[in-house]
């Protein structure tokens, strides 16, 4: 696993990644989740809600109820390749969306 911050196995069975370029990418736009890695973990495992999109994209929601209002979501988007997965990003929701 070059350049691999974790690696998971979701509620479906693939094995998710977040690469280092994407936790890069990830902590550029919400600088906040740096703190929050084992909740992407969970939310991975455990979601509350997954939406897969027809472009091959998941979406992964999980409340917690600890987060500050109005942002009480966790939510992770991840593109599938080749039967597994890469996290494109991950931020707080503060409702699922239906996308």
């Amino acid at each position: 696993m070059k350049n691999c911050i974790f690696e998971v196995t979701d509620k479906t069975g693939r094995k998710i990644r977040m690469t280092g370029k994407q936790w890069s990418h990830t902590l550029r736009r919400h600088s906040y989740i740096t703190r929050h890695i084992e909740e992407i973990k969970e939310t991975l495992k455990k979601p509350d809600k997954l939406i897969i999109h027809q472009y091959n994209k998941g979406y992964y929601y999980r409340h917690y109820k600890y987060l500050k209002k109005p942002n009480k979501f966790v939510l992770v988007v991840v593109k599938y390749l080749n039967g597994d997965g890469f996290i494109i990003t991950a931020y707080f929701e503060e409702r699922i969306r239906w996308t």
